[in-house]
């Protein structure tokens, strides 16, 4: 088990860590997400020993190790900027952790050709780095990972830079193979499907703070706050600040929309609601969208899916919308609003003010 007690990490008196506790229990998948300099590398950073924080402590298994480095740890890092041994071949580069530790030639074989043939590597294991493209580069560091049998095994945006299919493969491969091992599995990325993808658990950053932590399907469906929410979202969350009067939210005294069950106890006044770009829709579905006139901005389109930006009430959302819509500038349109997924939270300190709408 990894504790992270009050830690925090400060240069030049600003944080770059804010004071964090932390708990991840051995045979987990542990998702760190969060925007660019959101403070994942160096969180990471913090639980390998690369850096000791400024205050708090590092514990292993119940041992302190805050001041124990990297190099007395049974640690495995890899970064989105693979790093390889440039003058041994494929085979020796995996093999390199295992041969360090002293671990027999038919184990070292047996491995080294076990991971080659998760990665894809088999036919490139006589070659150099130099003479492998970026993405088989990157496969042979986390090939390199993975037959160190590490404790704990950091893994900082390693998928960037592989092809959509093999990426995919590994989403799902990762995890198993790690948990099986019993270690700690730590995992950053900017994406938020990827970490629902990962699922395990997962610890949303913002500006070098952990805002939430929890199962990755838990943080996703109940963000603690707005930030939480936003964090999670990609396209990004759409928002709206409205008032509850009666049985209805209301903007500038006109009634928006009915308040829908499970947002019954929100008091009057002042609310931020928020939902899912995928909760807007064309047209009506399932029975319980409400209409709404909004103006079109820009219309993307992505393959089977649509980006289409709107205009409501001075507020910018964007819609997911399935299939190719191609929606002229400054259009009028009636778009339909699935307000079983609103999210509700106070205005003035972002925290979500009700349990969890129904999450899809």
């Amino acid at each position: 088990m990894l504790e992270l007690r009050n830690v925090s990490k400060t240069v030049a008196g600003d944080y770059h860590i804010r004071p964090t506790d932390l708990t991840l229990k051995r045979g987990t998948l542990n998702v760190l997400l969060g925007p660019t300099l959101a403070g994942k590398t160096s969180l990471m950073r913090l639980m390998a020993g690369l850096d000791k924080p400024t205050e708090g402590s590092v514990f292993f298994d119940g041992a302190d190790v805050t001041g124990l480095p990297v190099q007395k740890r049974n640690v495995a890092m890899v970064y989105q900027q693979f790093i390889n041994y440039p003058a041994l071949s494929v085979y020796e580069n995996i093999a390199s952790p295992m041969r360090i530790a002293g671990k027999d030639a038919a184990t070292i074989d047996r491995e080294v050709k076990k991971a080659a043939e998760l990665l894809k590597l088999t036919p490139y294991l006589d070659r150099t780095p130099l003479n492998l493209s970026g993405g088989q580069q990157q496969r042979t560091a986390l090939a390199r990972a993975i037959v160190k049998n590490a404790n704990l095994v950091l893994l900082d945006e390693p998928l960037a830079n592989l092809d959509y299919k093999l990426r995919e493969e590994l989403r799902e491969e990762l995890p198993k193979l790690f948990a099986a091992s019993g270690a700690i599995f730590v995992y950053a990325t900017t994406e938020p499907s990827e970490a629902l993808l990962l699922g395990g658990y997962t610890a949303t950053l913002h500006e070098g703070a952990v805002t939430q932590f929890g199962r990755t399907v838990d943080v996703y469906r109940q963000p603690a706050d707005l930030v939480t929410a936003k964090i999670f979202a990609d396209p990004p969350l759409n928002t709206i600040a409205l008032v509850r009067s009666g049985n209805s939210f209301v903007l500038n005294g006109e009634p928006v929309m009915v308040v829908p069950p499970h947002l019954a106890s929100v008091a009057e006044g002042q609310v931020m609601l928020a939902f899912q770009p995928h909760h807007l829709f064309l047209h009506p579905a399932n029975g319980h969208t409400t209409p709404l006139k909004a103006r079109t901005l820009v219309s993307e389109i992505a393959g089977s899916e649509s980006f289409i930006h709107l205009e409501f009430a001075g507020h910018r959302w964007v819609m997911l919308a399935h299939g190719i819509h191609d929606i002229e500038q400054d259009r009028q349109i009636e778009v339909h609003l699935d307000s079983r997924h609103l999210m509700a939270f106070d205005q003035a300190t972002g925290k979500a003010l009700v349990a969890a709408p129904i999450a899809a």
